[in-house]
Parts: structure tokens; sequence; C-alpha cells
């Protein structure tokens, strides 16, 4: 059994209410019916194909700026000046404009459409638009893990981590990679634990796509990060990290899914983190 958690809290919430887009800073968010926090990834845009415009498809989503008014009722969105190779150009327009949030879609979807140069729907669901149908609860990444990449890649701030590997809930007084014991060494499981009130479900090592790479303002991407970071994930994974459960080394914070009974429930900032050693049978 891995030793016991120090003095691990909840330390930061972020919710991203536009899907790839800024994140909002909270000191308290609530559990939804499935198991998200409300108000998090409940806009997700389209493309006439009927997939995601992200930042695994798209880095001109990085130029977009999202601004939200109390109680996230309205957006102001609005388009970076910065120039980007990656993205294929500078964009300029259209010009910065407030919606109704999450309500004005239509509106919303004619802005996007006309910084996108194709037609764009704005699509809503109070049960947001996780990447994981399987595991849709918060993800969970600790402050010094986020620190030990910043020491892997020094042109990367803690902040421009924070914002590319875009986790809702970080945890504070814990050791580097530390989360890893908040799931099981078996996929078929999931581990059991706390933060403050909310009962969680740790499922899995997050994967990683192609946004960390990239300066989350400027697109810019660190070449060879991906290998790179594998390579150095692998060589620093304590002792208490389930190696079977890494097909790969691309993978940073945890993916959790929460019983139902959780739903209505608060995490507030300065939660602790309790470690219930419980297995579950994965669902």
């Amino acid at each position: 059994m891995p030793p016991e958690v120090g003095s691990a809290v909840l330390s930061r919430i972020r919710l991203y209410p536009i899907k790839s887009l800024s994140p909002v800073e909270v000191p308290e968010a609530r559990i939804g019916r499935t198991g998200g926090l409300l108000r998090d990834r409940v806009w997700a845009l389209y493309a006439a194909d009927g997939r995601w415009i992200n930042g695994k498809r798209s880095p001109a989503i990085h130029f977009l700026e999202a601004r939200f008014g109390a109680d996230l009722a309205s957006v102001e969105l609005s388009v970076s000046q910065a120039p980007s190779q990656s993205a294929g150009r500078s964009r300029t327009g259209p010009g910065r404009a407030v919606f109704a949030f999450p309500a004005d879609t239509v509106g919303a979807a004619e802005w996007f459409s006309a910084y996108f140069a194709e037609p764009v729907t704005v699509r809503h669901s109070d049960d947001g638009f996780p990447d994981d149908d399987v595991a849709p609860g918060p993800t969970i990444l600790s402050t010094a893990s986020l620190e030990a990449v910043c020491s892997w890649f020094p042109q990367v701030s803690l902040e421009s981590a924070r914002l590319r590997f875009r986790a809702n809930l970080e945890l504070g007084g814990m050791l580097a990679f530390e989360e890893d014991r908040l799931f099981a060494a078996e996929k078929s499981e999931t581990l059991r634990f706390g933060i403050g009130e909310v009962d969680f479900e740790g499922s899995n090592p997050c994967a990683r796509c192609g946004v960390p790479p990239r300066d989350p303002f400027t697109a810019e991407a660190i070449p060879d990060f991906q290998r790179q970071f594998a390579s150095l994930r692998m060589a620093n994974l304590p002792a208490w990290s389930p190696a079977s459960r890494f097909d790969h080394f691309y993978r940073l914070a945890v993916n959790t899914r929460l019983p139902p009974s959780e739903a209505g429930k608060a995490l507030r900032v300065g939660d602790a983190l309790s470690l219930r050693w419980e297995l579950a049978t994965g669902r």
C-alpha cells in the first residue's frame, strides 16, 4: 500500500465554459447530473462535417479570447492580434462582441463562422461535452506535476502549463505525479477517493493530444515535445504509479467519474483529499 498523503488540498478549480477556449477560475463548483462540473464545457463548436472545432483540429483556436461576466451569464468574444505560422495566418476579425451565455448559441455561431471562415454551429448541453464519455468527471492534476513539466521544458511557465494541460482541479501539497495514486492498476477497476464532501472514482491517466506542445497564446509548438515528454515521464515514473496503465507515457492528469449520488454537491478551494483505498469494478 502506498504511503499516506500528507496535506493534499484542492488549490484551484477551473471551468472551461466553452470547449477549447479560455478558463474561468472559481472558488466553488457543483457537480452536474452526469458527474462533470456544472458550466464546464457546456458550449462546443461544430464544423459542417459534424466534428468538434477544437485545439486538436485547429491551432487558430488559440487566438480566441473568451471573458465571462458575473455568474457566467454573458461572454465577450474577441480575437488576439498575434500572428502564427502554425495557424496559417494572422487573424484580426471579427470584432469584439458580447453574447448571453449559455442562451445565445445562434449569435455566437455567426461570430465563430466569421472567424473560421466556414459555417460553425454552437451547441449547448447542461451536461457538457467531455472528451472521455466513460470518465466524464473533472480532470485532476497536482501543482507539483505541473512544476515538474516546467523543469523539463524551461520555456514553459507554470501558468502556461496550466493552460496547456487544462485540468479542472489542481491539488496542492502533493509530490510530483502523486495523482497517479488516484487510479487502480487494473483497467477494469476504479479507485475511490474523496475531495471535501464529493466522492470520486479515479479511472485512468489522461492521454494527451496535440495541444500541450503549443503556446496557449501564439500557437507556436515546442519541437519534439511529445517524444521528449513521454521519455521524461517514463524516466520519472514514481514507484506508486501503476505502470501497467501506461500503454504510452504521453499521459498526464487523472480522468474521473462520479457516482450519481454526488450530483449537486459542491467542491471548494481548500477541500482536503482523502484516500479510501477502495476498489470498484469499472462501469
